[in-house]
């Protein structure tokens, strides 16, 4: 069913067009992810589509049923309520349902104080409000408020906490609870994932993957976007594109559209320049003037294609050291962290070594910024110890941008730091993040949270320091700026400690995870994936130990079920390795399969299949990949038959 659709909106600002024709279709159990670079009009459209703002033209059309919630980018809960008591507000209607029932009852308790037929009205208003309560989940809406608040960590609270004394993080929790129990046909939400730790956001990745209405994203999370998303629609230049797949899918899509298009392209305007230049040789003699003329009328009648638009600008910059730091980088021994004497965490232990990637998780107050800012000396340790290796030079990035609230200029900032650069330097650095023209002479402070990021990073850059600390550097970043800054890190040749909330970006980066608790560190060699991977190993152990643990102490009982624990263990350990194998098949059955339809393209080429040899050698290299393809498909089908 069709929810909603956007049919040829445009926007501006002024005389500044912001969207231009945008056509854009909502159906039942959609997942829609809007993506595109900062100021592109992502939250402009939704607010549009949400009925906060208004469209210069074009249509949107929804049946008058269709209900659509909305919440935008950092909107905190504002109420003088309780958690409880506000969360409550959404069932108002149940909870009038419900008092009526208990009034229906009391009643019905005194049969003698009513005529039988009076009596017969009653029992049967009864019944048919019974029934329309518990279709409406009048019996569950308590335990669905209370399964809301502890998959977006308020299960520690008290319940009866006023939300105004909350802070805003938490508060613009509460908002994404609240709407997620209204349930509304149209789920519309504008970066949905700031403030939520990891654990936060993959109990919202599942909530959503069963969501029974449709949702409407924009989030910079790759990692949450390739869980949730079946769709993109990508905003570039004021248009609209749409992209079926989640977002690694769109990418991959993008690159082959546009690699497609270009060939289409070059190929149309050789054969152009060939036409043009037949005819200009041959117009002016009798003999061949009238295909000279033929020619002419066949370029007439050509539609010619524009050249493909390559991605927009982006920004570009690299990391390099100044000088090698030793081997051994740094090295914590039993440290405690915190404030003002009050431990955060403690019985911290660890060592980096040189060209070492370290990603810090744990969850949000465990202490993962005050272990960075102990480790920079911006704040002291309450007790244990750091020790530097020689050599090393710390480039710190900070998330709040703490120092970026001066009044000066944008040119400045960096300029004043590195006075002997001459201007012409400076301004090409700052091009390289974004900043041209009049955009260095805008004031610091009044700059958005994207540009000082970008200012920041640029001042990291110029440190050229062989042992980066960064606090949730992909903060404020668009999808593309946050790419790049991935390629700079992963070709760093120096040593990376972080701090991040996105999976996608701990993927890329890390070569190995610290996870972080009130009273140790956890180390985990490998990805983010991996480490989940070994952390559900972990739990399963517990469980199947727990259980264990607990059966009959009789020997022969325990023996047997001993058997059953180790035979249990096996057995999962053998379907997550079914599953890793299954993905590994899926990938390179989809290469293979864009492998052959090149081949078969280049088949199909005048200039290839004229040539004997390249079209023998061509059709052995398809018959390979044919042959590969086949074998992988029989193992995957035989895997996923298990």
């Amino acid at each position: 069913m069709i929810l909603l659709q956007v049919n040829q909106l445009s926007k501006s600002y002024g005389a500044d067009p912001i969207l231009t024709n945008i056509k854009l279709e909502v159906q039942t159990r959609d997942r829609i992810a809007l993506v595109g670079r900062n100021g592109a009009g992502k939250s402009t459209l939704l607010k549009i589509i949400a009925g906060h703002m208004s469209k210069d033209s074009g249509d949107i059309i929804k049946p008058k049923e269709v209900t659509i919630g909305y919440l935008a980018q950092n909107t905190g809960l504002e109420s003088g309520l309780s958690i409880w008591d506000e969360m409550l507000t959404v069932f108002e209607n149940l909870r009038r349902q419900e008092k009526e029932l208990r009034k229906l009852e009391e009643a019905m308790s005194d049969p003698s104080s009513f005529q039988s037929s009076e009596y017969e009205r009653i029992l049967k208003e009864y019944d048919l409000l019974q029934v329309q309560f518990k279709e409406n989940g009048g019996y569950q809406y308590e335990s669905d408020i209370r399964s809301v608040l502890h998959g977006l960590n308020f299960h520690s609270f008290d319940y009866s906490t006023k939300i105004d004394s909350l802070s805003g993080g938490q508060k613009t929790r509460l908002a994404l609870g609240k709407l997620l129990l209204k349930k509304p046909d149209i789920l519309i939400l504008d970066e949905p994932t700031n403030h939520l730790d990891i654990d936060t956001l993959s109990w919202l990745e599942q909530y959503l993957q069963g969501y029974h209405g449709a949702i409407l994203i924009v989030s910079h999370d790759r990692y949450f976007l390739d869980k949730v998303v079946n769709q993109v629609y990508e905003i570039s230049r004021k248009q609209i594109t749409k992209f079926t797949g989640n977002y690694s899918a769109y990418l991959d899509q993008k690159a082959e559209n546009y690699e497609r298009d270009m060939k289409q392209y070059e190929k149309q305007q050789e054969e152009v320049a060939k036409l043009q230049d037949f005819i200009q040789r041959n117009l002016a003699r009798a003999s061949t003037t009238k295909r000279a003329q033929s020619r002419r009328k066949k370029l007439e009648k050509m539609q010619l294609m524009d050249k493909p638009l390559g991605d927009e600008k982006s920004a570009n910059f690299s990391f390099e050291i100044e000088r090698q730091s030793g081997n051994d980088v740094l090295k914590v021994e039993d440290l405690a962290i915190g404030y003002n004497g009050e431990k955060v965490s403690e019985q911290i232990s660890f060592r980096l070594t040189r060209g070492e990637s370290i990603a810090l998780v744990g969850p949000n107050g465990v202490g993962k910024s005050t272990l960075l800012k102990t480790i920079v000396e911006t704040l002291p340790s309450i007790s244990g110890e750091i020790h530097y290796g020689s050599n090393v030079g710390i480039g710190y990035y900070d998330q709040e941008q703490a120092k970026l609230t001066s009044n000066k200029r944008v040119l400045n900032e960096l300029w004043d730091d590195y006075p002997l650069k001459n201007e012409k330097d400076i301004r090409t650095i700052l091009g390289n993040f974004l900043f041209s023209g009049d955009d260095v002479l805008k004031i610091v402070s009044s700059l958005s949270g994207g540009e000082k990021a970008r200012l920041a990073l640029a001042k990291l850059m110029m440190q050229k320091a062989n042992f980066l600390i960064l606090d949730e550097p992909t903060n404020h970043l668009d999808l593309d700026s946050k790419e790049i800054l991935e390629n700079a890190l992963i070709d760093y040749p120096g040593t990376i400690l972080f701090v991040s909330h996105d999976r996608y970006f701990i993927n890329r980066i890390a070569t190995k995870v610290l996870e972080l608790s009130n009273n140790k560190v956890a180390e985990f060699l490998g990805d983010y994936d991996y480490y989940i991977e070994k952390k559900l190993e972990q739990e399963e152990l517990k469980a199947l130990e727990s259980k264990a643990n607990s059966l009959n102490s009789s020997s022969a009982s325990h023996s047997l079920e001993k058997t059953n624990y180790q035979q249990d263990k096996e057995a999962k350990k053998l379907e997550r390795q079914r599953k890793r194998r299954i993905e590994e098949l899926e990938d390179l059955i989809a290469n293979l399969e864009v492998e052959i339809e090149q081949y078969e393209e280049l088949l199909c080429q005048p200039e290839v299949f004229q040539d004997h040899e390249k079209v023998l050698e061509i059709n052995q290299k398809n018959e390979n990949a044919k042959e590969k393809l086949d074998q992988l498909m029989e193992e995957w089908t035989e895997l996923a038959e298990e």
